[in-house]
């Protein structure tokens, strides 16, 4: 019979010691998951990002030196530099949408935003 109390003692300390490092590794499963991301995978994010953007509008480029008033291509490129926060580089393809839609109201609106966008970064880098 004395046997009986040590058996128990040894049973709940073994339920107790498998519910506590069940419990352990779950929080450090669930507390991983809620920190934020480091900074360096947002800096590799943004620069992928970036090169990306940097890709598509050379792409862009090159059509528009075999067709320069293809219309999709300007688009593209205009959206590409926008994206960028490229505005200065985004005037001239948006100048040339404008000329080959005289009627295009959203291109002149935009193209007015644009040149306005371009006028307050100058101005805040000098």
């Amino acid at each position: 019979m004395s046997q009986k109390p040590i058996t128990r003692v040894f049973i709940i300390l073994s339920i107790v010691s498998f519910v506590g490092s069940t419990a352990f590794g779950a929080f450090g499963l669930f507390s991983d998951a809620l920190k934020p991301p480091n900074e360096d995978a947002k800096t590799a994010e943004a620069q992928s990002k970036d090169s990306q953007l940097q890709a598509i509008e050379r792409g862009y480029e090159a059509v528009l030196q075999r067709e320069p008033e293809n219309q999709v291509a300007l688009q593209g490129l205009v959206q590409a530099r926008l994206q960028m926060n490229n505005f200065k580089g985004a005037v001239a393809p948006l100048e040339k949408l404008v000329k080959l839609n005289p009627g295009g109201e959203s291109y002149k609106a935009l193209l007015a935003e644009v040149k306005h966008q371009a006028g307050k970064k100058g101005k805040g880098s000098k």
